[in-house]
């Protein structure tokens, strides 16, 4: 194919900030429309892409002619109706995490993409992320032995600054939507099973919901403990436990995935051969360092999708793994509703697209 032309629906600081950068860096994909309804927004459109028609609204941009595909940016609580109208349209589609904020709409988005057969992608983009990828691999080549147990945070330094909708359940906000639903899907990319109970509380301190513990239980009975905040330092950590030794994943500040055996005798001397990975770290350190924001897998996650369109790679994650971390963001809140654990909706089989 040609250039893929893109529309942009929603221009907030994420896209602003982060998607634009790569999108500029992507050959053949050209940013052809942008619709978003605040008009500052707009105007900042207008100044970083000159060449693209901008316009208010979501049914503008989809009456854009030649639209290849549309990434969807919005409010958590609009990302749901936005997408499902975009696949109704027959474009190929990057959701934004979570695709919507409750099961029943999340489904009808995974329905709307089964009847359009084009590319559905959710924008959990930390799995690209190249320490989840490694840790992976060595999860599965049994580097740890016999899993035994997994504990992640995710914390942010605070909810002052972010956009009003975040900090109101009602609008979509709270910390299960905005961070734990990364780890959710990572918890299957990591560890390959279903959750089948979530247990979780919530606590307000400086926005609706902006904290919250979480324990579920896999179909192993393997069991992950995870704290999520926006009222705490900047942090993210995903630790899983072994019976031959423990695996960290320090997103924002490691070089390396981590490994420790299970004795102090053996870990002496991991230690002593730390610096054989030197030029390993090195490298990874020039490809975070160029990334927006310092975090590799925005760019890497829009590559996929790019990839995905042209037929060159599988959507990952797809729309059905979207499904599958909101399914078990909304156990957790209605856990914490009711005080009593709750089992995620059960994950749809898709059919084939009718012909």
């Amino acid at each position: 194919m040609g250039s893929l032309r893109l529309g942009l629906l929603g221009f907030g600081t994420v896209v602003r900030g982060i998607h634009l950068e790569t999108l500029r860096r992507l050959r053949g994909v050209t940013v052809a429309a942008v619709a978003d309804a605040d008009p500052r927004a707009r105007a900042e459109a207008e100044r970083l892409l000159p060449g693209a028609a901008v316009r208010s609204s979501e049914a503008e941009l989809l009456a854009e002619p030649d639209l290849d595909a549309v990434m969807v940016c919005l409010p958590a609580g609009e990302q749901a109706a936005a997408a499902t109208a975009v696949l109704g349209s027959g474009r190929h589609v990057y959701v934004e995490k979570p695709i919507a904020t409750n099961v029943a709409d999340a489904r009808a988005v995974v329905e709307a993409w089964r009847s359009a057969g084009t590319v559905g992608m959710a924008g959990l983009n930390y799995r690209h992320h190249p320490h989840y990828r490694r840790a992976r691999e060595l999860i599965r080549s049994g580097a740890v032995g016999e899993l035994v147990g997994a504990r992640s945070v995710f914390s942010l330094p605070g909810a002052v600054g972010q956009p009003e909708w975040k900090r109101s359940r009602d609008a979509g906000g709270g910390v299960l939507l905005d961070l734990g639903s990364h780890h959710a899907d990572l918890v299957h990319f990591l560890l390959g099973e279903p959750v089948r109970e979530v247990f979780a509380e919530v606590r307000s301190q400086r926005a609706e919901d902006d904290s919250a513990t979480v324990e579920l239980r896999l179909g192993s009975g393997l069991l992950v403990q995870s704290l999520f905040s926006l009222a705490a330092i900047d942090e993210e950590r995903f630790e899983v436990y072994g019976t031959e030794g423990k695996l960290t994943v320090d997103r924002c500040y490691a070089l390396d995935v981590e490994i420790r055996p299970a004795t102090r005798e053996r870990d002496r001397l991991r230690r002593l051969g730390r610096g054989l990975r030197s030029l390993r770290h090195a490298s990874f350190m020039v490809t975070r360092t160029r990334a927006p924001a310092c975090e590799p897998s925005y760019p890497l996650a829009l590559e996929r999708f790019v990839a995905a369109v042209r037929g060159e790679a599988a959507a990952e994650p797809d729309l059905l793994d979207g499904y599958r971390s909101l399914a078990v963001v909304a156990a957790a809140m209605e856990s914490a509703r009711t005080g009593a654990p709750v089992a995620p909706a059960p994950v749809p089989e898709l059919e084939p697209a009718p012909a």
